[in-house]
């Protein structure tokens, strides 16, 4: 394996091509159990028949833990959305209509969002009384089983050289309500400094999948609160504001 072209760099992982093989190496110090969790969530999501990049090995190089996936030739959806301002809209509708392809499947053995949620709430920096309301406004959100990204951006999708869009990065795929994961999208566009992009995604994935703004509004302060545990201190800021946005019922 040649380790001599990176992709791209991460938080904790470099992303190098090795021909037809995309190898994502993580540090040394990262979690064993969420690089194997990472590969199984990817092998389940391959079940489903959505567009992804397929695992061909979990392996150690050099003492660190690496995936083995299909290597995938293309521009992500941010690279074109960059070089071709005036197609945005016409990305921007793609996008929803992958996202709305990946909420229509199923996949009963991935954990449920609303598990992990409570436990990152549980972990928050908030305090118990605030907690305490955003663990009972979790638990009384409809409970759904729909596939979640959990990390839905325009840089996670390829549009390889023959149009066919390609999902990557489901180190985060849980299954729950489908409007929490668009709150989490929502937020990553104003994370980004596109606020303009972000009510624009808003409105269009509300009219595509016929859900009220108001009810992928409530999902933005358990979201918020659920993404604060990671993430630099100016993230976890921006997300802690989120979480008294909205009025408590």
């Amino acid at each position: 394996m040649k380790l001599d072209r990176v992709i791209a760099v991460r938080n904790n992982k470099t992303v190098y091509r090795d021909g037809d093989d995309c190898i994502k190496v993580f540090d040394s110090d990262y979690s064993k159990a969420d690089v194997l969790n990472e590969a199984l969530n990817q092998a389940r999501i391959e079940e489903t028949g959505l567009n992804i990049p397929k695992v061909k090995a979990v392996t150690m190089i050099d003492g660190k833990w690496a995936i083995v996936s299909d290597f995938i030739k293309g521009k992500t959806l941010a690279q074109l959305m960059q070089e071709n301002p005036e197609k945005k809209d016409e990305y921007m509708n793609l996008f929803v209509d992958i996202q709305l392809s990946i909420h229509s499947k199923t996949c009963p053995l991935l954990n449920r969002l609303k598990d992990k949620m409570n436990r990152k709430i549980s972990a928050s920096d908030l305090d118990a009384t605030t907690r305490y309301e955003l663990h009972t406004r979790l638990e009384g959100m409809p409970k759904h089983n729909k596939v979640c990204h959990g990390d839905f951006n325009p840089s996670n999708i390829i549009i390889s050289e023959d149009g066919t869009p390609y999902i990557i990065d489901w180190s985060h795929a849980t299954q729950g309500n489908a409007s929490a994961d668009a709150a989490r999208t929502y937020l990553l566009f104003w994370l980004a400094g596109d606020i303009e992009g972000a009510d624009k995604y808003l409105s269009l994935f509300c009219k595509k999948s016929n859900t009220a703004k108001q009810y992928v509004q409530k999902w933005m302060p358990i979201v918020a609160a659920s993404q604060s545990v990671k993430g630099n201190e100016k993230e976890r800021q921006f997300l802690l504001s989120w979480v008294d946005v909205v009025e408590y019922e």
